[in-house]
């Protein structure tokens, strides 16, 4: 993948609150030409152009971890001042409402509405390579709306959960066992991913480097 003289003057930091595919979130937006660190740090997290909030495991454990570091506080300043966030995995879903799991109910960062929860489909965990569908006027998904992306994960925001209207959001969806859930939504400068962009070969590079090019 060619690397423009653009990727290579935006900044992105990889927020590490402790869980997450840190590094290998780091070195897949490198690739894209940005200059790219892993920082708890608020102030470098503030100033970046583009903040990249990773995630997996529980729901409840990745808002712990967050919360710890004020990272809520963090997504809500960048918003604030129009500036780019993208979540993935569970770094997704922490940004909406609410996760259940085992009966228990976790907030979320409550900046789209929604409550994840587990998907209804036979076999769990939903993982290995599915297709997308994205909606026209997507940014993330421009060139790589046709190829398949890599998810491993049993929870999700199902169409047919508690919420339906996301508003102004672009929203990209995907299917497993029947069951329809969000696979990506975009809404200004704030982007999340379920799935895996830094393990879905061309087509995550692809998107990361959308990504990188819109900040």
């Amino acid at each position: 993948m060619a690397v423009s003289a653009e990727s290579s003057n935006k900044s992105v930091v990889v927020l590490d609150y402790g869980l997450g595919n840190i590094r290998s979130a780091e070195r897949a937006v490198a690739r894209t030409g940005a200059q790219v660190m892993v920082s708890v740090d608020r102030d470098a997290a503030l100033a970046a152009d583009g903040l990249v909030v990773p995630g997996v495991g529980a729901f409840a454990a990745c808002m712990d971890g967050l919360l710890s570091i004020g990272g809520d506080m963090i997504i809500a300043e960048r918003l604030e001042a129009d500036k780019p966030v993208i979540g993935i995995c569970v770094g997704a879903q922490i940004l909406f409402a609410e996760g259940v799991e085992h009966g228990n109910r976790v907030e979320g960062c409550g900046r789209w509405p929604g409550v994840v929860e587990e998907l209804h489909a036979e076999r769990l965990p939903h993982m290995g390579w599915n297709t997308i569908t994205a909606p026209a006027g997507s940014v993330l998904f421009d060139g790589v709306e046709d190829e398949r992306f890599y998810f491993v994960h049993s929870y999700g925001v199902r169409e047919q959960g508690s919420v339906r209207d996301f508003g102004d959001a672009l929203v990209t969806w995907a299917e497993h066992g029947g069951d329809r859930f969000i696979a990506g939504i975009e809404q200004g400068p704030l982007t999340a991913t379920q799935f895996h962009p830094e393990k879905s070969g061309g087509a995550g590079a692809k998107l990361l480097a959308n990504w990188v090019s819109s900040l």
